[in-house]
């Protein structure tokens, strides 16, 4: 499954929004810093969506707040 996410690094919690069809908002409190907000984000969608964090990628947007995953 494939879907477009928004990152919101360094906010004051962490939650999880829903803004359309396979696609979301996600904000975290790890900083864009060494790939720290792309370790927390994987993190806490495999919680969200109950798979493991192995399954788990970023095919798009390693970088930017806009990304594609994919598990």
């Amino acid at each position: 499954m494939k879907y477009k996410v928004m990152v919101k690094p360094g906010s004051s919690q962490e939650k999880i929004v829903k803004t359309a069809e396979g696609e979301y908002m996600v904000y975290l409190r790890a900083k864009a810093h060494d790939g720290e907000a792309n370790d927390a984000l994987i993190k806490l969608l495999s919680k969200h969506f109950n798979v493991p964090k192995t399954t788990i990628t970023i095919t798009r947007g390693q970088k930017s707040r806009m990304k594609t995953i994919e598990f």
